[in-house]
Formats: structure tokens, C-alpha cells, sequence
């Protein structure tokens, strides 16, 4: 039986528009609870953070908030599946003081001018289709 490959084409929006990805962290804490696998009380970290795309003509943050549980004392992450049920209180109530950014598109001037552009070009094709 012979195999053929599905070529999946999508536009390259990122080269196209220069992509640049940047992360926010919005909230960190320091905690106070045992780790879960060195058992240390006082190495605990956690961070919430937010990515941002910018482009020429726009910024967009990414709806999406990541949160991360890191232990100093042993340098691992701590995933969501090791954690004890008073680590998941205190991340309930850090994630309520982490405010994300607004995940709308915020315009540049740059776009701002281009659209400007654009409808001065289509009014004045319009008019002089008018009058012509």
C-alpha cells in the first residue's frame, strides 16, 4: 500500500508580520508549604505569566495565563499532578491577585496611517469614478 503525505499549507503570518513573542509575568509568591518532593519549607515559587505577540501594527496578549511551581531548594518544577491540597488553596488565591493583561487587539500608529490610507484611496477612486 503506498503512503501519501497531507501537506497542510498555512500562511506564514509570522514572517510575514515579524512576529515577536514576549512573556509577562503578571504575578510571583513566595510560599511557605512543604515540597512535595524534597520536603523543604521554604523553597517554593510560584509565577503566573502571560505571553504578548507584537507585530508592526499591533499588540495582542494571549488570553491564556501559565502558571509555574518551581522549588529553589531542589531546582525542579513542581507539576499540578504533586500537589498537596494546601499548595492547591494557596494557588487559588494567588491566581484571584494575578490580573491579566486585556487580550484585545491594541492598534499602532503605523496601522492607524495604512487604514488612513486605504480609505483615502478608496474615496478617491470612488469619486473620480463619479464624476468620470
Amino acid at each position: 500500500m503506498r503512503r501519501t503525505k497531507v501537506l497542510s499549507w498555512k500562511f506564514p503570518l509570522d514572517y510575514i508580520l515579524k512576529m515577536n513573542t514576549t512573556k509577562h509575568t503578571l504575578h510571583t509568591a513566595r510560599l511557605i508549604n512543604n515540597c512535595p518532593t524534597c520536603s523543604v519549607n521554604s523553597g517554593l515559587e510560584l509565577a503566573f505569566s502571560q505571553e504578548e505577540k507584537e507585530t508592526e501594527y499591533y499588540t495582542k496578549a494571549n488570553p491564556m495565563i501559565t502558571e509555574t511551581l518551581y522549588c529553589h531548594s531542589c531546582n525542579n518544577m513542581i507539576y499540578p499532578v504533586n500537589w498537596t491540597d494546601d499548595i492547591e488553596g494557596v494557588y487559588h488565591y494567588n491566581k484571584k491577585l494575578a490580573k491579566a493583561k486585556n487580550s484585545s487587539i491594541r492598534l499602532k500608529t503605523r496601522a492607524y496611517v495604512l487604514m488612513l490610507l486605504l480609505l483615502a484611496a478608496v474615496s478617491t477612486g470612488v469619486l473620480l469614478i463619479l464624476n468620470f
